[in-house]
Formats: C-alpha cells, structure tokens, sequence
C-alpha cells in the first residue's frame, strides 16, 4: 500500500469557497480544494500557505486547524491504474487569502481556481476532500474527525 500526506485548504467567505478544476492526463476535470503534497521535512501546515500559492496565486493565511481525514483508495479505483492501494491522509485548514489574484498553477495540474458560491458545489464533479473539508469547517468537531464521504456520482477519489 503506498500512503501519501498531504494538507489541503478550506477557504470559505461571503458564502463562497476557493475551488481548483484538477485536470488529469485523459483531460477529464474534477473540482478540487487548493492542497497537496507534504514534502520530506516540511511542516503540513507550511504545506498548506505555499500549495495555495501554487495553485491558485494567492496568498494565504492559516486560521486553524480543522482536521485530519484517513481514506483508504482500492487499487482498482486510482486515478493512476497499475498501482497498489492507496492511503490518502489530509490534514484541512481553514485559511483566509490575503492577495493575490486567481490564476491557472503553471506547469501544473490546476487548470483554473474559481471562488464557487456553495450551493452550487454539489453540482460539480468533485474530489471527496471538498465535502470533507466543508463539512469540517461547517461542523468543526471536536474530535476533528468527520463520517466519511460516500465516492460516486459526482463524487470521486
């Protein structure tokens, strides 16, 4: 099983979160939150204000800590088919963008990052970690910990 940790952002306001539209190697988009990968050393919170920056062009500010989310994804169900299962750990913030301004990730995967009013988020076809993020911040548990997201339909891994 291969395990990847990685921190993502939740941005929320005036009724609207920051979406980024993932497009993989077939071209197919799924809508995304700003986040990724924690480097070998690096804090996930660091992770977080320069994936945001990377993604999208803003800047960003930590506000707090939401969360960690645990899912496990079926080899047969990866994006990237040949490859053992996988365990996705993310750790979600809650951030606010100070500057900046909207733009494709250069060179990256992130074809365009767009402010989405949030009614219209379950329309998309989206990445489990948005509803997971959001439910985070709309219900801020204690424990940290929301029931998992049900992958299907416009819900993928």
């Amino acid at each position: 099983m291969s395990l990847r940790l990685a921190a993502y952002a939740v941005c929320v306001t005036e009724g609207r979160v920051l979406l980024g539209r993932h497009v993989s190697g077939g071209g197919e988009g799924t809508w995304t939150l700003p986040g990724g990968r924690v480097e070998q050393g690096e804090d996930p919170f660091d992770t977080v204000v320069r994936e945001v920056a990377e993604e999208t062009g803003c800047t960003a500010v930590v506000e707090r800590l939401l969360g960690v989310d645990s899912r496990i994804v079926p080899a047969a169900e990866r994006t990237d088919p040949g490859g053992p299962d996988h365990q996705n750990v993310g750790v979600f913030y809650q951030v606010r963008v100070t500057g900046g301004r909207l733009r494709a990730e250069p060179g990256g995967g992130i074809a365009e990052s767009v402010w989405t009013p949030l009614p219209e988020v379950a329309g998309l076809a989206r990445s489990s970690l948005v509803d997971i993020g959001l439910a985070l911040a709309r219900t801020r548990p204690a424990t940290g910990h929301v029931a998992p997201v049900p992958v299907g339909g416009l819900i993928r891994h």
